[in-house]
């Protein structure tokens, strides 16, 4: 009998990880597309779900997620307070499940994604309350999982947006995403940021050798697609 529901609940575990990354997936491609009805859609229902099992904490991840894909594909589309929204209630969420399981890297990466996506959001107000809520969740992630290059990733986004006189900047934030490039080399995101950050030192040469990369690896990007376009030859 014990055997065979532990037989079970390993059954029932596999499928949760399955479906955990069919959701991811899902997302993945939602956020290439830019869709944000679609990930709006997947984070109201991943939300919903939480709160019926609110004391799993890979439920309020899971939705923290969804909410950080909103906000970045919010920020794309040039919709400020959209991209804020998002952010601050996938940020809720991620620190409920910080609270509930303090000992997961990546919980602490998204809690410093959702906080540093709301600071090109709202610039002044993103910075005095979200500002070093990021870099503490974020400083967390690498410590906790220092092979991670999703951390130093998020890491190295949250130091674009910052002001230069507060330690950020494309070339503060170049370091993590080199970090993040050496760890996956495979890192499509960590690519289109690495061509984002010099394009805005205006080395458009190499800029563009960076989007390419990010769009060889990952061609339905269409926000690498976008500054790829927009990025001068030289």
């Amino acid at each position: 009998m014990n055997s065979m529901l532990r037989k079970l609940s390993t059954i029932i575990l596999m499928a949760c990880f399955a479906l955990a990354a069919m959701a991811a997936d899902d997302l993945d491609k939602l956020r290439d597309r830019q869709d944000r009805p679609g990930l709006e859609t997947h984070a109201t229902a991943l939300q919903a779900a939480a709160e019926k099992t609110p004391n799993d904490p890979n439920g309020w991840y899971r939705a923290a997620i969804a909410y950080s894909y909103v906000g970045e594909v919010a920020m794309e589309l040039r919709d400020k307070n959209g991209a804020q929204r998002a952010a601050e209630t996938g940020a809720g969420d991620a620190e409920k499940a910080i609270a509930l399981n303090g000992k997961v890297a990546d919980y602490y990466r998204v809690l410093g994604t959702l906080c540093g996506q709301v600071i090109p959001a709202n610039p002044i107000a993103g910075i005095i309350s979200y500002g070093k809520r990021a870099k503490e969740a974020l400083d967390k992630a690498i410590e906790m999982d220092p092979r991670s290059s999703k951390a130093f990733l998020a890491h190295g986004v949250g130091y674009y947006y910052l002001p230069v006189n507060l330690g950020g900047g494309p070339e503060n934030a170049m370091k993590d995403f080199r970090q993040a490039v050496a760890l996956d080399p495979r890192s499509a995101e960590a690519w289109l940021w690495i061509g984002i950050a010099l394009k805005k030192e205006h080395q458009n040469a190499q800029a563009r050798e960076a989007l390419t990369k990010s769009l060889q690896l990952d061609p339905d990007r269409m926000w690498a697609k976008d500054e790829l376009q927009k990025t001068p030859a030289q």
